[in-house]
């Protein structure tokens, strides 16, 4: 008789003979049949352990095989009950097979211990939760789910693989510890659906965490987290991965998790969001905040944290200065921008080409000294385009001086760049008038050469050009006249110097116009610039 045959025979009241059943699985047929919770612990927390190392025996072993057959055509519940396999403390022997299988009763497995994989490729269930489970491997490729997958607090040695599954409601696998399979992936998860939450609290992982393109519907939750790849360049490998509301990589409060609960009453402390290894976010799409807030990043020369071309309304780059590697912000949009001097890395660790930002909010003291440190570590090689950028933004909101101070610190980069006579140009410029982002400076020049000039042709005897004139000499609008470029006050005509006075004359008016081209240059710049 076939093992389907076996289990309907008898209508289920008591399963058949022909099963074979042990004591201890033929309570956990009857507690199917009724939709109770199968609880074989021995309240002793040292015994209850499924990653310990205190031995099961058979009082609490149930094959793998005899839950799948439950779960994929199992007997009927008993009048008035629903049917559901909740076992609490059981060893399980065998793989558990549900590949390709439709399973309707809910499933809940707490403090299980599995001697082999978890296969439910291509399978469909209600919900699903393993909660503190030791498991070898959980394969879960296209599997979907109507309610929620749970994985808390569950250990699985060799990976957990979710690659195109579609979770209904929530992934739940805080507090999961996960080892990478034989290609060093701990959580291979690319292209997963998950229709609401998927919330990774104080994830332990051991691998390569990969959720290409995936689709979270409401929040991706990594508080606390740590992540270690020691068997490639990233820990954490998210290209194309959309988020609706916001992604934390945030601290998280410790919790202290009773035996058997499901959720922890809160403790106290907190832990940093942790990742040793690259990260890969390029071109993400997020709806909410992507959150650094004191994250801590340790990384290799070669690797990086790489935000590539994503797009969200606010960036919180709080975390610690990253240990290592480099940050890359290319082609990345953002909304608002909240930062820290110390957050970012140093100098020729930082690049940003491209990167546009609306707002600037710092969450500590972030001077514009600082600030223009932060965009010349971003520039190793010179590009008025960060310069240009925080420009733009201070001038929005309202801090033009600082704006200014910011395109000057531009022209001067720029001026490191130029030949020696675009230099000496450059330098006479800055020493004249800034630039033209300090006018006033040209008028204290003017000021000042006026008065020089003033008292220096006072001393001088200077000839009327015109023999029978009987006007008389002053020096403040002579030396006023050749100072000023274009304007003819007359004087310069009328008076003739000899001399030495002849070729200080002749250097206040190359004076003049010098001051007054730099003027011009600067005044033409700030045009384009409106």
């Amino acid at each position: 008789m076939s093992t389907r045959a076996a289990a309907q025979g008898g209508g289920g009241a008591e399963p058949p003979e022909e099963l074979g059943l042990t004591d201890t699985e033929k309570g956990l047929w009857h507690a199917f049949r009724t939709g109770s919770m199968y609880d074989l612990r021995e309240r002793d927390p040292a015994h209850d352990d499924p990653a310990g190392l205190h031995t099961w025996g058979p009082e609490r072993t149930v094959r793998a095989v005899l839950v799948a057959l439950l779960l994929l055509d199992g007997p009927p519940a008993a009048p008035g009950r629903v049917s559901a396999i909740k076992i609490n403390g059981a060893r399980l022997t065998g793989k558990l097979d549900l590949s390709g299988g439709n399973v309707t009763p809910y499933l809940e497995l707490r403090n299980c211990r599995f001697e082999e994989e978890v296969l439910l490729p291509e399978c469909r269930v209600t919900t699903a939760r393993f909660i503190a489970c030791a498991i070898p491997r959980f394969e879960g490729a296209r599997l979907q789910a109507e309610g929620d997958l749970h994985l808390p607090r569950c250990t699985i040695d060799s990976g957990v693989r979710l690659t195109d599954a579609r979770i209904g409601t929530d992934l739940q696998i805080s507090q999961l510890t996960v080892r990478p399979d034989r290609r060093g992936q701990a959580l291979a998860a690319d292209g997963i659906t998950v229709g609401q939450d998927l919330t990774a609290e104080l994830l332990q992982s051991y691998g390569q965490v990969s959720l290409r393109g995936a689709s979270i519907g409401v929040s991706l939750n990594l508080a606390g987290s740590m992540l270690r790849n020691p068997y490639g360049r990233r820990a954490l490998n998210a290209p194309q991965l959309t988020v609706e509301r916001s992604f934390h990589l945030t601290p998280a409060r410790l919790r202290v998790a009773p035996l058997g609960e499901q959720t922890p009453p809160f403790g106290t402390g907190s832990r940093n969001f942790e990742c040793h290894g690259g990260v890969r976010l390029d071109d993400g799409r997020f709806g909410g905040m992507v959150d650094f807030k004191d994250a801590r990043f340790v990384m290799d020369e070669d690797q990086e944290i790489s935000l590539r071309r994503i797009q969200t309304p606010e960036l919180r780059f709080t975390g610690k200065p990253p240990e290592g590697g480099r940050v890359v912000l290319s082609g990345a949009k953002v909304g608002n921008l909240a930062d820290t001097y110390a957050s970012w890395p140093s100098p020729g660790r930082l690049q940003m080409a491209g990167f546009a930002y609306e707002h600037l909010i710092p969450t500590d003291r972030f001077p514009i000294a600082e600030r223009l440190e932060w965009v010349a570590a971003a520039t190793a090689e010179y590009s008025p385009e960060p310069y240009e950028q925080l420009a733009n933004v201070l001038r929005r909101s309202g801090e033009d001086h600082d704006a200014r101070r910011v395109l000057l610190a531009k022209h001067r980069r720029e001026r490191e760049t130029l030949g020696p006579a675009g230099k000496a140009w450059g330098y006479l410029q800055d020493w004249a008038v800034a630039y033209g982002y300090r006018p006033t400076r040209a008028m204290l020049w003017m000021a000042v050469l006026w008065a020089l000039g003033t008292f220096f042709f006072s001393q001088v005897e200077a000839q009327a050009t015109q023999k029978d004139s009987d006007a008389r000499f002053n020096s403040a609008l002579y030396a006023l006249d050749i100072l000023l470029p274009v304007i003819d006050l007359g004087q310069e005509t009328a008076w003739q110097q000899r001399g030495a006075a002849q070729w200080v004359s002749a250097l206040f008016v190359l004076a003049g116009w010098t001051l007054a081209t730099t003027v011009a240059a600067g005044a033409s710049r700030l045009l384009r610039r409106q």
